[in-house]
């Protein structure tokens, strides 16, 4: 008899309702309009609407063993199972968005719609939006402005299967000859043919006791899904491996373009970090070498990418206009981004000290024979320890420095229009990017109405 007992838990807005599994029942259950079947809590959920639990006391009359009723919020998550009504659970996620969740509370989801990039989980149940100092300390203060308390947390790290390394492999297949030639000969950038070759790589040695020719979409499908569901890594790096391997199939192979139904992420939408001006100050003073202080300057005050640094040479700096000549930057462009006159005064003193012979910045062992770049990765060492000697908390590259300069061109008044050019975007919507950063320059704006005589 015990085992058709039923129990019904009322939780705020939902019911939730756990019974032993009857063929009659389920299709009873199902009759109700939005009832849902959660596999990871093996309840039936069903919406407190008006009429639904009493259908439910007057079907499962005495079979039903215990009924309670909470105001507090059901949380489907790992380490939670019930929010107060009035409470918000934040949580800081690893692909650098912010989880909300909370109950029903009309006047908290007014304001997340009035941010950009706000994303509703309906099959989750929360919301999430983009993480920034400025909207986390505005979802702070709005909560304390309705009197709701809040809990913080940070996602612990999802790691996944290391990628597997080539040792492990019996007979480990090479890219192909033919794939490194179709890339150089389509003049596809360096970074693109190191980042692709080892991508590639890893879907052939996927399937280790399989030629290379009778590889197709059902192993890309395969391949995809070992990335999301073993390695679990982001978004971006499967979208890349996707196209690396499409590459294959119909840039070498010529076969015709087509659309492989793997299941492709959205791109999560994500700002950038930034800076503020004192935090770069900051890193700038605690820098002494000069050489390494030219360089950070350099990326900050013109917003170049690391690339673009590395490949300066002499002559692309332009005193007599003040201009820095960025010759085939990103998508093979050129462009002319600032010269500021600070960075000029330390360029002129560090070329006197060192005396580059092509590269602005060149690495150990360059000559007027051999000239060398400088190492991206010593530009990262650099920075990382300038920062370390500070108190900044962020995860600052040098990236950070690119997308800290056209903040702080915006946040002074300067067209978008002119910030897109200097950062060489395509679309203006890649520059649109940094309105939602920061606030500071909207004081500024005035309302065409208060122009008016009236």
């Amino acid at each position: 008899m015990g085992e058709n007992l039923i129990s019904i838990q009322v939780i705020g807005r939902k019911i939730l309702l756990k019974m032993p599994k009857n063929e009659e029942d389920i299709s009873l259950v199902r009759t109700i309009p939005y009832v849902r079947w959660n596999k990871q809590t093996f309840l039936w959920e069903i919406p407190h609407y008006p009429g639904n639990l009493e259908r439910l006391l007057a079907y499962f009359g005495n079979r039903v063993h215990s009924i309670t009723k909470s105001e507090d919020i059901p949380v489907y998550l790992k380490g939670h199972s019930l929010l107060q009504k009035d409470h918000v659970l934040m949580i800081r996620t690893n692909s650098g968005r912010i989880k909300l969740i909370f109950g029903y509370l009309t006047e908290f989801i007014k304001h997340i719609k009035t941010i950009p990039y706000h994303h509703w989980d309906s099959k989750n149940k929360w919301w999430t939006i983009p993480y920034s100092e400025q909207f986390e300390e505005e979802i702070k203060r709005k909560i304390e402005e309705l009197g709701l308390t809040y809990s913080y947390e940070q996602e612990g790290k999802n790691e996944g299967v290391p990628k597997a390394s080539p040792l492990s492999f019996s007979n480990y297949k090479k890219c192909p000859a033919e794939y490194v030639n179709k890339l150089e000969e389509r003049r596809y950038s360096q970074n693109t043919i190191r980042s692709y070759i080892p991508l590639f790589e890893e879907f052939i040695n996927h399937f280790p006791d399989s030629e290379l020719d009778s590889l197709g979409e059902k192993e890309i499908m395969d391949f995809s899904r070992y990335l999301v569901t073993e390695r679990k890594v982001s978004s971006s790096h499967q979208n890349q491996a996707i196209n690396a391997v499409k590459f294959y199939f119909e840039k070498v192979k010529g076969g015709e373009r087509k659309y492989y139904h793997v299941d492709r992420p959205i791109r999560e939408k994500t700002l950038p970090e930034v800076c503020s001006e004192e935090e770069i100050v900051a890193i700038f003073k605690s820098v002494a070498n000069l050489k390494h202080k030219a360089i950070l300057m350099t990326i900050y005050s013109a917003g170049l990418r690391i690339s673009e640094l590395t490949n300066l040479k002499i002559k692309d700096i332009d005193s007599k206009r003040m201009q820095i000549r960025v010759e085939q930057g990103k998508g093979k462009k050129d462009r002319y981004t600032l010269l500021s006159q600070k960075n000029l005064e330390v360029l002129r003193a560090y070329v006197s000290r060192e005396s580059p012979v092509e590269y602005l910045f060149e690495g150990q062992g360059s000559s007027a024979d051999k000239p060398i770049k400088y190492s991206k990765t010593s530009i990262e060492n650099i920075l990382r320890a300038a920062v370390a000697k500070t108190k900044i908390k962020k995860k600052v590259t040098p990236h950070t420095l690119r997308h800290s300069f056209a903040t702080h061109l915006l946040e002074n008044g300067t067209d978008i229009r002119y910030i897109q050019s200097l950062l060489g975007h395509d679309s203006p919507k890649t520059t649109q990017i940094y309105t939602h950063i920061t606030t500071k320059g909207f004081s500024q704006i005035k309302s065409p109405l208060d122009k008016l005589d009236i």
